[in-house]
Parts: C-alpha cells; structure tokens; sequence
C-alpha cells in the first residue's frame, strides 16, 4: 500500500477517473473530529460516484441512498494497493477528517436449481 498526497490541481481528473473504476464497490464512510469524535456515517454501502466541483469547492461521494458531501476541502490522501484505491481521507477546511474505505462487495454462491 502507497499513502500519498493528491495536489488540489488533480482532484478532479483523478475523482473522475476512479470514480469509474470504482462502481460497484462498497464503501465505509467515518467522520472524525475532536468536537464529533469518530461517526461512521455509511457502512459498507454500494459506490455510486466520487466527483470534486472546484467551483463550488466540494467533494461529493454517491452512495446508494446517500450523498455525502466535504466542503471546502483543504487536504486529500490516497491509500493505493496492488488493485487500485483501497481507501482516501480527505480534510475539510474545520479539520474534519472524512476517511472513506473501499471493499470489494460479497460474492454470494449462486442458488441451488430446482432437481439437483
């Protein structure tokens, strides 16, 4: 695994990027601060999308059935492994750490047919 810092300049060609390789994944999101203390606020919840808006200076992160947004953020950090993104935090203009894990989801066996 490679931690390493992602300048502010390439946020969104390399959200957009991922965010494609991306789909289907499942993700985990915590937010942590010294007023908050550690929250997960999704638990391992099917990816949607990750995009960055410079213009309104945020980061959106789709899950099925949630949106969570970092605004203003002043610090991205990228955690890549042999398959690509395992996991980023990203550090708001408070000092909110919003720390995203990503898994493959669970491959179930397939169902038993009917006469075997």
């Amino acid at each position: 695994m490679t931690v390493r810092t992602l300048e502010k300049t390439k946020w969104r060609g390399y959200f957009d990027r991922m965010a494609k390789a991306l789909v289907g994944k499942r993700a985990e999101i915590e937010v942590a601060s010294l007023e908050l203390g550690d929250q997960i606020e999704a638990e391992w919840v099917a990816l949607l999308g990750i995009t960055y808006d410079p213009k309104n200076d945020v980061l959106e992160i789709a899950l099925d059935g949630l949106d969570h947004l970092v605004p203003k953020p002043r610090q991205v950090y990228v955690d890549e492994g042999l398959a690509g993104l395992d996991s980023f935090e990203v550090i708001d203009y408070a000092g909110v750490r919003h720390i995203v894990r990503l898994r493959e989801p669970l491959m179930l066996p397939a169902p038993l047919t009917a006469g075997c």
